[in-house]
């Protein structure tokens, strides 16, 4: 039995956060709660070139975890959707979702919580881990350095069991600059051949290695 996703409103630093919550897959029949595994928050790509909540690979990411036993939060960054404030460059936004974090652990109780995101949202996420305690990360499509539209970033180093997944094919954030970054942390990098930077026709993959690498 499943459950439609809900969309919520949470308290943020610069006003109302827009977030979709989705249940985990399979929950008691009879109502009695959902028996959640953790708390999953996925950050989306870039505000200023179209990135939201429904983005498909965080909405991919988001299915993952539920499919895993987590409840998945998906946040919309500032000045996106219904979320009030203005874009950050990842200050923030890191403070929302440190903020949606809380909210989470509030309403779902004393849960693990891992954070996932994808591109800008995986540079956000690497930032909040230095904050919180996560039980792991997921990042796909991670900036660093130059990327596309003369951007820089300068991306945080992760903990050694993070999973990190990238597009051979990556024409945003490419794959060399992952592995720069990477590599100095001795951290193993999953590269799915021939995928751009928003896996088109690769999100099943990209659903795949997170579930095999999550329970390695």
């Amino acid at each position: 039995m499943t459950r439609k996703p809900e969309r919520l409103a949470v308290d943020g630093p610069a006003g109302r956060i827009e977030i979709a919550v989705d249940h985990p897959a399979v929950f008691p029949a009879d109502g009695a709660g959902e028996a959640a595994r953790g708390i999953a928050i996925v950050a989306h790509p870039h505000p200023l070139f179209g990135g939201t909540l429904d983005n498909k690979v965080a909405q991919t990411l988001a299915r993952t975890f539920t499919e895993l036993g987590y409840v998945a939060i998906r946040p919309n960054f500032r000045g996106v959707g219904a979320s009030e404030g203005a874009h950050d460059h990842g200050d923030g936004e890191s403070e929302d979702l440190v903020r949606v974090v809380d909210w989470a652990l509030g309403r779902f109780g004393p849960l693990p919580v891992a954070l996932a995101g994808f591109s800008f949202g995986a540079f956000v996420q690497t930032r909040v881990a230095k904050r919180i305690r996560a039980e792991r990360l997921v990042l796909v499509g991670v900036p660093d350095g130059l990327v596309t539209g003369g951007r820089t970033y300068r991306t945080e180093a992760v903990p050694p069991d993070t999973i990190v997944i990238h597009g051979e094919q990556d024409e945003t954030a490419p794959l060399a600059n992952v592995l720069d970054w990477a590599r100095p942390q001795e951290l193993p990098v999953t590269v799915v051949p021939g995928a751009d930077h928003f896996f088109h026709r690769r999100l099943q993959l990209l659903r795949d290695i997170v579930k095999g690498q999550w329970k390695a």
